[in-house]
């Protein structure tokens, strides 16, 4: 038996931590990104750095839940 680190279940309890995190995050960012866009005179530079940085965070989260469920072709 390999006891060089922790157990798969623990390690996904890890993962599926940081997805919640992330989805989290993506959310609020799409909330910061929509009051900003309401703005009478909104940021358009922020808004672009906004939704780049929640564009990275999907990406993220597709990476990890893919590590999660693989795509298994059976």
């Amino acid at each position: 038996m390999n006891d060089d680190g922790p157990s798969t279940g623990a390690k996904l309890t890890v993962v599926n931590g940081r997805v919640t995190e992330l989805q989290q995050e993506h959310a609020d960012l799409d909330a910061s990104i929509s009051a900003l866009e309401n703005l009478p005179l909104p940021d358009q530079l922020l808004i672009a750095r906004l939704k780049r940085k929640k564009l990275a965070l999907k990406d993220e989260i597709i990476r990890l839940q893919d590590r999660i469920l693989p795509d298994i072709i059976a």
